[in-house]
């Protein structure tokens, strides 16, 4: 977690903004407490249902159909004459890389938790990805009038499966469907609301909780001085804490990453809301409590501070195509930009203008004359940014780290359905692809074939229903394939490859002796490349041009032209010629050389693996084991519940095609499933030989 926060030293409108994210796994309730906060903030005046599709942040059509959210949606409201500026972000893993671009430009995030479920596969995948950004957290608890319903369960798996401290600040006023309120134990005061009521009354607290209240007050204050430096001060001294000192003391943990804030309500019924945003006032940062953002300009670091008066500088993580333009979303970091100024793309190096500043609420805009640091916003005006593009000051050209893109795992082969509809399917394949990073197109030069490439099945039935719906373009679409991999299980040592071209004028010599062998970067395959050559035998600049040499052959495996990881390469020697030698002739002996290393090494194939949690009756448990062990599903934990069973199990993610179907016809209906990435592994060598190469 990042550890250099500091407020800037004079007062900045940057201080009453909260630029925040919502994650959860799917159907914890992360749309429904958007909802309840523009409700409670007066951002709208009627509350939407996810079930009736009349929620603000999810206006897609298909959103509504599906009842989940598949797109990253801003909005805006105001609250305790703070901006808050709030990201609603998927829960499902296949829109996960929606996640990853939104964290990447948060200040800070409410992680939602199921009160029954506790933390599900996917809360684990968004914490993790909120871990690699150092973004502060806040936990509600939700659902807490479910049947089954119990904070300290829930607040007991945030603790074992993410590895976090939680520090409880609320008290549930009744259990499950009596669900009345919470008990507030900084303040020691109970909120409680009445049935039918969108308002909640403060009062002591009750009789019945006054010695559970004063138990987990004691807690709490424990915990805190034994996290913090200040607050063990004060509690050795007096043995308490007094409520500014917990507040204060709460907030650096939670902004040193060192715990995490939980509160707990009912969105559904609208019981907690309010408290949260107060939370999120009082204990996640501002943009001015932020680090200046690091980037590179003229190949040295820079650094620009959350401040108007710096240098413009902002990083675009969302692009889509609407009625109005195509909107470009962006977060500034540093300066100010005004409506009808010009902009430097980073990354293509030309200028564009910036036509319209826009306010986001889903899918309605208000209309701004500028924005300024710490601000999110959407510009209609630059044709060539896409997410993860740096938009800054002509003068003062500066390139932001973008966020990281999660490669595709399954392809279908698309064709028009219309003979005159192929060159707008091109059109809207290109659309989608600079929409959505981690959606990939290519063609298949041995067959022919256009080919989709995304993060699932419903990545890509969502993809190819916005061609049909968004674009009139009928789609034919092919059975799914998953993407394998080619890997180096036991290397290669001293291979010698000498490349010489001689076909008049200037030739080509490059010699280079490398070794291969298997490579792993924090547990997983990856690739590497270093030279041990001494004494200038191989110039550095020649050095690496047999590394982008290496690169290229990594493209197509021996196996069955799979890509290929979990190698590294080594120059351990070579020699040069004083005419003919150059970068281009070492570029191409680095390839020659390390394919026909690779043929010459023991290669096995890799697939990629998700790991599968199935809800299931307890009537149905031998059905769905038999059928995970036909899918070669290998079963790692089973727990279960009064009529229900839980089973995880890894599975490969090519034996999961259609398994929604038959899972419910082998449960009546009532088993579900979700899964998370789990990596790659061999495939067996009676799967391998039938398998068809790339």
């Amino acid at each position: 977690m990042r550890t250099d926060r500091r407020p800037l030293a004079t007062a900045s409108p940057a201080t009453t903004v909260r630029n925040l994210g919502i994650l959860a796994h799917v159907d914890a309730g992360k749309t429904t407490i958007t909802e309840r906060i523009l409700f409670a903030a007066g951002a709208v005046h009627k509350r939407g249902e996810v079930h009736d599709g009349t929620t603000v942040t999810d206006f897609d059509a298909q959103e509504r159909d599906r009842g989940i959210t598949i797109f990253a949606a801003a909005v805006s409201c105001s609250w305790s004459g703070h901006r808050v500026n709030l990201i609603d972000t998927p829960g499902h893993v296949d829109f996960s890389d929606e996640v990853e671009r939104s964290l990447r430009v948060l200040d800070g995030a409410v992680a939602v938790f199921d009160a029954v479920a506790g933390v599900e596969p996917q809360s684990e995948t968004v914490w993790r990805q909120a871990d690699r950004y150092g973004v502060p957290r806040i936990a509600f608890v939700n659902k807490l009038d479910r049947a089954g319903a119990d904070l300290d369960t829930a607040v007991a798996s945030i603790r074992d499966r993410l590895g976090a401290v939680p520090l409880v600040v609320q008290l549930p006023v009744g259990r499950e469907d009596g669900f009345a309120g919470v008990v507030d134990l900084l303040a020691m005061r109970a909120l409680l609301w009445h049935a039918g009521s969108d308002t909640y009354e403060t009062g002591p607290v009750p009789e019945p909780l006054r010695e559970e209240a004063d138990r987990r007050r004691r807690l709490l204050e424990e915990t805190v001085a034994g996290l913090d430096a200040d607050a063990l001060e004060e509690f050795c001294a007096t043995s308490a804490l007094t409520r500014p000192t917990l507040a204060r003391a709460l907030r650096e943990l939670t902004l040193r990453g060192e715990g995490v804030v939980v509160l707990c309500g009912s969105a559904y019924r609208n019981r907690g809301i309010e408290p949260l945003l107060d939370a999120v006032l009082a204990y996640l940062p501002s943009p001015a409590d932020m680090p200046p953002v690091r980037g590179v300009a003229g190949g040295a670091e820079q650094v620009r501070a959350p401040d108007p008066r710096e240098p413009f500088a902002a990083l675009a993580f969302k692009v889509t195509a609407t009625a109005t333009g195509r909107l470009t979303y962006l977060r500034v970091y540093a300066g100010t930009l005004r409506k009808g100024e010009s902009v430097l793309d980073a990354g293509t190096g030309r200028t564009e203008r910036v036509g319209r500043i826009l306010r986001v609420q889903a899918d309605r805009h208000e209309e701004r004359e500028e924005a300024v640091a710490g601000d999110i916003v959407a510009v209609i005006g630059p044709k060539a940014a896409r997410a993860g593009t740096t938009l800054c000051a002509p003068g003062a050209p500066l390139v932001l780290e973008p966020p990281s893109v999660a490669e595709p795992v399954v392809s279908v082969a698309v064709e028009a359905g219309r003979g005159t509809d192929t060159g707008r399917l091109a059109s809207a394949l290109a659309r989608l692809a600079e929409e959505d990073p981690s959606l990939v197109v290519r063609s298949d030069a041995e067959t022919g074939q256009t080919v989709l490439s995304g993060r699932g099945e419903l990545h890509l039935e969502v993809a190819v229903e916005k061609i049909r719906s968004g674009h009139g373009v009928e789609v034919v679409v092919g059975r799914p394939q998953v993407s394998y991999r080619e890997t180096v299980v036991r290397g290669v040592a001293g291979l010698v490859y000498r490349h010489v071209k001689q076909d008049g004028g200037a030739g080509q010599f490059a010699h280079v002796v490398i070794d291969v062998e298997p490579w792993e970067e924090d547990g997983a395959p990856g690739f590497a490349f270093r030279s041990t050559v001494g004494g200038g035998r191989v110039p550095q600049e020649y050095a690496r041009a047999v590394e982008a040499g290496c690169r290229d052959a990594l493209g197509e495996g021996p196996l069955g032209g799979h890509p290929v990881t979990g190698l590294r390469v080594t120059l351990t020697d070579g020699a040069t010629h004083s005419k003919d030698s150059s970068e281009l002739a070492f570029r191409a002996a680095g390839r020659f050389a390390l394919r026909e290393a690779l043929r010459a090494s023991a290669v096995e194939l890799l697939e990629p693996v998700v790991e599968v949690t199935v809800t299931v009756p307890e009537d149905g448990v031998g059905s769905v084991l038999g059928d995970l062990a036909a899918r070669r599903g290998r079963v790692t934990g089973s727990t279960s519940a009064p009529g229900t069973a839980v089973i995880t199990a890894t599975v490969p993610l090519a034996e999961l095609f259609g398994y929604a179907s038959r899972l419910r016809g082998r449960t009546q209906g009532r088993g579900t499933f979700t899964t998370r990435p789990a990596g790659l592994a061999p495939v067996p060598a009676s799967v391998a030989g039938a398998l068809p190469a790339r």
